[in-house]
């Protein structure tokens, strides 16, 4: 089988291991204390602003059920005074109520105005302090963790489940600071995966944070993919370029035969024949590596059965697939 030795945009590469994260994972903590009533089970699929955790809320219902009562309250006591403002101008006009009464009236009716505010901003707050004993989903995901169980008493601030989403899948890589010059935003990197068998996809740089740790000379990439059969927490290795890009002539990796003299590789020549031709060999990258010397672009190289062949051996071709 057969290739032609190609002109092909290469760098070296140095392998780094990622890993398959969760742009959207969270550990959702309560923002109130008291006994929880319902926490949701691992595994369990949610919702966005479905409810997770609940916390009993019976000591705030009653507290809601008395600002109820004094918001009415302060409500009928503005409108009485709001008719007895209106009542005494009215005598005033006839001469049968003091002006001062009237104003102390006035001044009764503003204060109960500010009173029912108030009320109605205390009732709120209750009403609000209910809201928050129930945890919510902020974004569809999946319980991972379940850091407490139903019926024990939390504290504010308690992390209460781990929420992550499958579906924001992308992969983090630690990467040395000296090859941080030849990425940038949108480069495109190979990813491999060991499952049941190798599989290698394009990934494409999403964003590096721009921190560098003092002590690993390491910084964070963040790398998206296609979706597949990937899995978050599963361990990746990244192709790194380590210097800038540059045309190369290149041959397949197969087609090389390392023998103690040297590297070298099978051309087919006119008559047919294989033809020995000793090579340098120079970058890699994936599948390809970069050869110098003797080899030119669009020659023949066997890249089957290579180690087996002599010089000047008849070959039938057979044609590779188009890499």
């Amino acid at each position: 089988m057969v290739v032609e030795a190609q002109l092909k945009q290469l760098a070296p590469v140095t392998w780094v291991a990622g890993t398959v994260i969760s742009r959207n994972d969270a550990k959702l903590a309560t923002e109130v204390e008291g006994r929880l009533k319902k926490v949701a089970e691992v595994g369990t699929r949610v919702k966005e602003d479905e409810v997770v955790a609940r916390i009993d809320n019976t000591f705030v219902n009653l507290e809601i059920e008395e600002l109820e009562a004094a918001v009415d309250r302060e409500k009928a006591q503005l409108l009485f005074l709001r008719e007895e403002v209106k009542r005494l101008q009215r005598l005033l006009k006839q001469n049968n109520a003091s002006k001062t009464r009237l104003e102390q009236t006035r001044a009764d009716r503003d204060i109960a105005s500010n009173n029912l505010k108030i009320a109605r901003t205390r009732l709120q707050l209750a009403k609000e302090g209910k809201w928050r004993h129930e945890i919510r989903a902020p974004f569809a995901g999946v319980i991972a963790e379940r850091y407490v169980q139903s019926g024990e008493r939390v504290d504010k601030g308690d992390q209460v489940v781990r929420l992550i989403d499958p579906a924001a899948m992308e992969v983090r890589a630690s990467v040395p600071l000296q090859s941080i010059n030849y990425v940038a935003e949108g480069s495109t990197l190979t990813l491999v995966v060991e499952q049941s068998e190798k599989v290698e996809i394009q990934g494409q740089v999403r964003t590096i944070v721009p921190v560098g740790d003092e002590r690993s000379r390491l910084m964070d990439l963040r790398i998206t993919f296609k979706k597949g059969t990937w899995r978050i927490g599963q361990p990746v290795r990244v192709a790194l370029p380590t210097a800038n890009v540059k045309e190369a002539l290149v041959v397949p990796r197969d087609a090389l035969v390392i023998r103690r003299n040297g590297a070298s590789v099978y051309r087919v020549n006119g008559d047919s024949k294989a033809e020995r031709v000793a090579v340098s060999i120079g970058i890699a990258a994936g599948d390809f590596v970069e050869v110098t010397d003797q080899v030119q672009p669009g020659d023949q190289i066997i890249i089957r059965g290579a180690d087996r062949l002599r010089p000047g051996q008849n070959v039938n071709i057979i044609p590779a697939i188009s890499q």
